[in-house]
């Protein structure tokens, strides 16, 4: 086996692991700080919404594309080498997006930047406070003057304000821009801002007050042709380079396993992506936090994600190269994928299985576009929202080990609902996040939301499958369901935070999940027992010799297991 290359098992093992842990790595820089990025440029909540949905919608369309384009004319290396080439000069592209005239600015920078300001203006007079408020801004006479109408532990300001005064603004105030707009001065703020990055701050308590104000909320056509449009051009392009790769190098590592009879060897390989990501969001924040200000002289915090994404894309091309890619291939039928679906729509429980996916994607792309913002407003560092991320992500694997004995003592169907209920749990806790600390509690009800549920998704789509067909329709469910939601709630996440809250998106998406809960469950008792086959007793019918006769080889399983896939 060794002597040949190509079929060296242990080898190819070896580096499918570094290469999942580079990748997650990889992922792991930008992903879950794009949102707080996108922030930073000045984008207002439902623009990102877009964006996010975008991107969602792309990966769930694209991938399962490219992937059978580069299957059926063998061209998987030239993929796995064009994405991630491509993407490592894609992902440069957002860090040349010029922010909005009205984008918030960077206080530790600005710090840096005007600490040799140690005192006003000559022009200028001692610095009033209204109530408390720590913001600055400059008044339309040229003069400097705190806003009236804030309520303490708020804040806004401006770029010359920034960079005149030697005063560092609060982590409260970062991603809030202040404007000279009419309107903007009536409305009273009860809580940090959230709606940040358009022309005038929002809250998560009092945003609707700017109902209409389409100036106010950063939707005006100036916006929308500048940043807004180039982020989403380069979103987009971005994605449809960057979407097929996990699919096509976990199709590839599969079918070399498959053709050697070592498949039993990959369902481990999920761990190193989840450690390589644990690893990846921590590192890249505390190198942000380090030294962005030195990196970024102007524009936007963040641009060090986007530089770390590309030198690691660039680590795993070189890896990528001895990646296993197999040549030879069994014969397999095209149309798998299109029987899949046809199983979704004749089967129940795969119907219910699929409300279930995409509203978890809905709600869970909720919690992904706009936790970090939440935390922000209440003072967090990158650092914290990382080590958050990671909370989850060592939970998942912690719990791992206990994925039989849960499956068995809940069911798979109870384990959804647990899954369901923690995602629940979450998203209301999430709602009343008082401080930034807070949200680490409940980030460790991950591994059972993220890691529990989609292990009870896996089992029961490979328990309803036919044989075959068990592939295909678990990356339907990973890709076109999960993706589907994902790219919808990011759409109407936006708004509903605009028009309302981000509290109330969360509770919103706490009682629907809830309510669905409550439906599946009284479904599910519902449906007739499905018949499986036994397989252990069918070997034990076959060691009694049973199987000789006519009626014992209608029950074989290796018959009753080869009639339905080459039935046709």
């Amino acid at each position: 086996m060794s002597a040949n290359p190509q079929w060296d098992v242990s080898r190819a093992l070896g580096v499918a692991r570094l290469f999942h842990l580079v990748c997650g790595v990889r992922d792991a820089c930008v992903t879950p700080f794009l949102t707080l990025y996108l922030r930073q440029l000045g984008l207002a909540a439902p623009w990102v919404g877009v964006l996010m949905g975008a991107k969602h919608l792309v990966a769930a369309l694209w991938a399962p594309f490219w992937a059978f384009l580069a299957k059926s004319y063998r061209k998987r290396r030239a993929l796995l080498t064009g994405s991630l080439l491509g993407s490592a000069g894609a992902s440069l592209l957002m860090a040349l997006v010029p922010p909005r005239a009205e984008a918030p600015a960077d206080p530790p920078c600005s710090a840096s930047r005007g600490a040799r300001a140690t005192a006003l203006p000559p022009a200028a007079a001692p610095i009033p406070r209204a109530e408390g408020a720590p913001g600055l801004r400059r008044a339309p006479a040229g003069g400097v003057h705190a806003p009236a109408g804030r309520p303490p532990g708020s804040a806004e300001g401006s770029v010359e304000g920034a960079g005149t005064t030697a005063r560092v603004l609060p982590p409260v105030a970062s991603g809030v821009r202040d404007t000279a707009t009419a309107g903007a001065s009536k409305v009273g703020r009860t809580a940090p801002p959230l709606l940040a990055g358009g022309t005038a701050p929002g809250s998560p308590a009092n945003s609707s007050a700017a109902k209409g104000d389409a100036g106010a909320l950063g939707l005006s056509l100036e916006g929308l042709r500048g940043t807004f449009l180039l982020s989403l051009g380069s979103v987009v392009f971005w994605e449809l380079l960057t979407a097929p790769l996990e699919q096509v190098a976990d199709d590839s590592l599969y079918e070399y396993l498959d053709f050697v009879d070592a498949t039993d060897r990959y369902g481990s390989l999920w761990i190193w992506r989840l450690l390589g990501l644990s690893a990846g969001v921590c590192g890249i924040a505390a190198a942000a936090g380090q030294l962005e200000c030195f990196v970024a002289t102007s524009g936007p915090r963040g641009v060090l994600h986007f530089y770390g994404y590309s030198v690691v894309s660039t680590l795993a091309l070189l890896v990528s190269i001895a990646f296993p890619v197999p040549i030879c291939r069994r014969p397999e039928p095209s149309y798998k994928t299109v029987k899949a679906l046809s199983l979704v729509g004749g089967d129940p429980r795969l119907i219910l299985l699929t409300f279930t996916v995409f509203l978890v994607g809905a709600a869970t792309s909720a919690v992904q576009n706009f936790l970090f913002w939440h935390m922000k407003d209440h003072g967090s560092s990158e650092l914290v929202m990382g080590f958050s991320v990671a909370l989850g992500l060592l939970g998942e694997i912690l719990l791992h080990p206990f994925k039989t004995t849960l499956l068995r003592k809940l069911s798979r169907m109870g384990t959804v609902g647990l899954g369901l209920g923690c995602l629940a749990a979450q998203l209301l806790y999430y709602s009343f996040l008082w401080s930034w600390w807070a949200a680490l509690p409940a980030q460790i009800l991950s591994a059972v939301s993220n890691g529990a549920l989609w292990w009870a998704v896996k089992a029961s789509v490979e328990d309803l499958a036919t044989p075959r067909t068990e592939r295909p329709l678990g990356a339907m469910f990973r890709g076109h369901i999960f993706g589907g939601g994902s790219s919808l709630g990011s759409f109407v996440g936006g708004f509903v935070v605009m028009y309302f809250s981000l509290a109330v998106l969360y509770r919103a998406c706490c009682v629907l999940l809830l309510l669905w809960l409550a439906l599946l469950l009284s479904i599910q008792s519902r449906l007739p027992q499905e018949q499986k086959i036994n397989y252990s007793k069918l070997l034990v019918m076959e060691a009694s010799d049973t199987s000789d006769s006519e009626q014992g080889t209608e029950r074989d399983w290796l018959v009753k297991a080869m009639r339905e896939e080459y039935s046709e």
